[in-house]
């Protein structure tokens, strides 16, 4: 017998879709993925520490509460609370992996089937549709909602690897106000629009001390507007014809950058707090082989105004992996949830109970 609908990814959209398809009973099947980056299980945001601006979740004893909730055979996977008390008590804000697993807990709760497994490949040949796992048998389902997100571009330094969540982030909104990014200067690297709506934002903040552009050419590939924004922002300075060498800490936290010309190959230090990399994202697509529409950076493309369908009929997307603009946990999971109301409709209108 097919499934009503499956999911693909855990991240907020999925977790978000698979909250709402349950308590539609449509009893959600959700494929959770492995270790592969195409598919981490519980979503990039997993991999994050404070999250600030997650609505719902301000600074408290939030230890103590997650451990409440959460089935106590996954409190192994709940990081150590971050160093910060009040009368007392734990007092910090939600972090990363402890939101995931609150979503996820949320999920379970209403008897949502989990099944920790990658998919690489989908057949929309004939209804009903077939998810096919990396192990075991193909699946047949009437309905699909992808939420396999994107993933942020490195520069694929060994440093940098060490030094992320240690001032090391491909997210300026998501992390820039976090504590140990106070009075530093900071580091973008990127010449994109991107790039300087990050740099611009973490200029504006209260907090900030000065905000370094590391540009690899003489030149960006930013819109003229946002250029100038740049380079006319009293914060802002940007380096031109420069790489980034080596991510530069002291075991805890960045310190500076190694900085290499592009012209002549010399070296230089810079004393910074923060690394923000900005060259871009890479939808999680891969898996279905252009059997879905996407846009020219290969994000899939919704074919409906307000709606999540995508270019084949029962498939829906939601997150990162249809949104190359906002890429915010609360945006995808909102998105999950039009997602898992558009598949519940989309069965009521086909008959399939």
């Amino acid at each position: 017998m097919a499934e009503k609908v499956v999911i693909i990814g855990s991240g907020p959209a999925g977790w978000s879709a698979a909250i709402y398809a349950a308590r539609a009973s449509l009893s959600p099947l959700v494929f959770e993925g492995t270790v592969k980056p195409e598919m981490i299980p519980l979503g990039q945001l997993a991999y994050t520490t404070e999250v600030e601006n997650y609505p719902g979740f301000p600074f408290g004893n939030i230890h103590d509460f997650v451990r409440s909730a959460v089935d106590q055979d996954r409190h192994w996977n709940l990081p150590e609370p971050p160093d910060h008390k009040k009368d007392g008590q734990f007092h910090y804000a939600v972090q990363g992996l402890e939101l995931m697993e609150l979503m996820k807990q949320q999920a379970l709760n209403f008897d949502t089937r989990v099944v920790e497994d990658d998919i690489v490949d989908i057949d929309l040949s004939s209804k009903p549709y077939k998810v096919i796992p990396a192990q075991g048998e193909p699946i047949e389902t009437h309905a699909i909602i992808v939420a396999t997100g994107a993933r942020a571009n490195y520069l694929g330094l060994p440093s940098e690897e060490e030094y992320k969540n240690k001032g090391v982030s491909a997210c300026a909104v998501c992390d820039g106000a976090l504590f140990i990014f106070h009075n530093k200067p900071l580091a973008v690297v990127g010449a994109g629009d991107s790039a300087v709506e990050e740099a611009a934002y973490l200029a504006n903040l209260k907090t900030a001390e000065k905000v370094h552009m590391i540009v690899r050419r003489d030149e960006m590939r930013a819109s003229k507007i946002m250029q100038k924004r740049a380079m006319d922002h009293p914060k802002i300075e940007i380096h031109w014809n420069t790489v980034v060498d080596e991510v530069l800490g002291d075991g805890n936290l960045v310190t500076g950058l190694k900085l290499k010309s592009t012209k002549d190959d010399s070296t230089r230090e810079l004393a910074v707090g923060g690394m923000f990399v900005a060259i871009g994202h890479t939808p999680n697509t891969s898996f279905l082989h252009e059997k879905l529409t996407t846009n020219d950076k290969g994000y899939i493309k919704w074919t409906k105004a307000f709606r999540t369908d995508t270019s084949v009929e029962g498939v829906f997307a939601a997150g990162d992996v249809a949104d190359d603009y906002y890429r915010q946990a609360i945006t995808s999971a909102g998105t999950g949830c039009m997602a898992a109301l558009d598949v519940e409709r989309w069965l009521a209108e086909k008959g399939i109970e």
